[in-house]
């Protein structure tokens, strides 16, 4: 079979809610299992932490050799791609799903070296923690003070084959911390200071199931029928549809990731839509439409389609679309602004919620200052 003709590998991810749950461990022990099954396995990447336990389950296995890059006068292992590629196993082990490469490698995020990999059939085990996914981003930080910069787009996710979580009650993970098990002392103390309190990885171990029973609960077969009685064009008709106004106010970030995440739980469309007076944008500031293409391109990452449309009348502009393509939710983020601003938003807000009474209209509060000093 020629790699042209080779099927897509398949993905499975090791789910945790923190360091230290054995996520590493659990996906290493698989590859011993595959390997003893007769399957070729090779280590793409691996981060040992200094963990002793799962550094010795690489000793048997084959390891690609990493690649190195020089950035800001310092040296950074990357995963190389190409000579995984060139060594053609039948599963690679790649550890930390959604690490960013350092700048000068071929692609931005490893997760974009992954599926370089399962688009060449070769099959990929990999880790992440919950805390990584993009739409919980703002719930992250609300419930723990700590702004995760390394994420990864759900759809990348949802895509796995298989999602397995990897669990340990968090007074056990907070007493392989008090080891010494996960990381040095001093990092410890630190990790104490973060995600390791005890009430926080309460919480991020029930986003994580969560997670995992929404993951397993979108792919089993609806009651429902295939097709309706009334034809295809009804059942598109009932699809749950979302509809988020986005415009350059940091705000806007927040709305999409909550726009993403309720479309997700309802198995629904998202549209994300901005209104123009113009054409060409010039009622916004060079640095309002820098934003404004930055929650664009955010969105469009996300898989939410995006629209710009035209008119003077925000509200009616707004609606007419909701309701030409069939609509359900409008979500619409509250701007921290001026007085005077403040005010036209709401009244904006009101008269969109007068014109689309036959749809939920939500307004998305950005919390982000409640922990701004954290």
């Amino acid at each position: 079979m020629t790699g042209a003709e080779r099927k897509r590998g398949r993905l499975k991810v090791f789910l945790g809610y923190a360091a230290g749950v054995g996520k590493t461990y659990r996906m290493l022990t698989e590859a011993h299992e595959l390997r003893r099954q007769g399957s070729d396995v090779v280590i793409g990447y691996f981060e040992p932490h200094a963990r002793k336990d799962t550094i010795a389950l690489t000793a048997d296995l084959e390891a690609v050799p990493t690649r190195t890059l020089e950035y800001r006068g310092a040296s950074f292992e990357e995963m190389d791609t190409d000579a995984i590629l060139a060594r053609r196993p039948q599963i690679a082990v790649v550890d930390e799903f959604p690490h960013t490469n350092v700048p000068g490698s071929p692609r931005l995020k490893r997760w974009e070296d992954v599926d370089v990999l399962l688009d060449a059939g070769i099959d990929v085990l990999t880790t992440m923690n919950v805390q990584h996914l993009e739409s919980l981003n703002d719930q992250i930080w609300q419930s723990t003070g700590v702004r995760v910069r390394e994420t990864i787009p759900d759809w990348v996710v949802k895509r796995a084959d298989d999602i397995v979580m990897v669990d340990v009650t968090p007074r056990a993970l907070l007493n392989r911390l008090a080891r010494g098990v996960i990381y040095a002392p001093e990092r410890a103390q630190s990790a104490l200071q973060n995600f390791f309190k005890e009430s926080t990885l309460v919480a991020l171990r029930e986003l994580a199931m969560r997670q995992t029973a929404h993951v397993i609960d979108s792919r089993l077969p609806s009651d429902e029928p295939a097709v309706p009685a009334d034809g295809p064009a009804a059942m598109a008709e009932r699809r749950e549809r979302l509809l988020l106004l986005v415009g350059p106010d940091p705000s806007t970030a927040s709305l999409i990731r909550r726009g993403r995440r309720v479309a997700d739980y309802l198995k629904g469309d998202c549209f994300a839509v901005y209104v123009a007076a113009t054409p060409d944008l010039s009622g916004l500031s060079v640095a309002e439409r820098e934003a404004l293409e930055r929650h664009l391109n955010f969105a469009r990452g996300l898989q939410i389609e995006t629209r710009i449309l035209q008119g003077t009348d925000v509200a009616e502009t707004l609606v007419n679309f909701a309701r030409m393509h069939g609509v359900s939710q409008i979500l619409v983020a509250r701007e921290k602004a001026d007085a005077l601003r403040s005010w036209f938003a709401s009244a904006m807000v009101q008269r969109i919620v007068t014109l689309a009474r036959d749809m939920q209209v939500t307004v998305v509060a950005d919390r982000s200052l409640r922990h701004a000093g954290g």
